[in-house]
C-alpha cells in the first residue's frame, strides 16, 4: 500500500491542528500504516490537492476536494471522538 498523505488543517495551522495531527499520527502508528501527516492552514489545502489522500480539519470547509474530508472537532470536544477516530482509520486503510 502506498504512503498516504493526510492533511490536518485548522484556521491558523498552529493550535487545534497540532492536537489533531498528533492524534492522527498515533492512529497510523498503532495500526502500522505508512502515513505522512502535513499540518497546515485551511487556506493552504488547495496547494496539496495533487498529493493528499485525506483532509482532517477542525474548521469549516467551503470547497470541494478530490479526497475525503473528515470533521475533527471531536478531538477538541470529546463528543463522538471514537466514531471520528474510526472514520479516520477506515480512510487510512483504503
Amino acid at each position: 500500500m502506498a504512503r498516504k498523505v493526510v492533511l490536518v488543517a485548522c484556521g491558523t495551522g498552529i493550535a487545534t491542528s497540532t492536537v489533531v495531527s498528533e492524534a492522527v499520527g498515533k492512529i497510523a502508528k498503532e495500526n502500522k500504516l505508512d502515513v505522512e501527516v502535513v499540518q497546515c492552514k485551511i487556506t493552504e489545502v488547495p496547494g496539496y490537492v495533487e498529493r493528499a489522500s485525506l483532509l482532517v480539519t477542525t474548521t469549516i470547509v467551503k470547497q470541494e476536494f478530490p479526497f475525503p474530508v473528515i470533521n475533527a472537532r471531536a478531538f477538541l470536544t470529546g463528543i463522538g471522538l471514537d466514531a471520528v477516530k474510526a472514520q479516520i482509520l477506515d480512510e487510512l486503510k483504503k
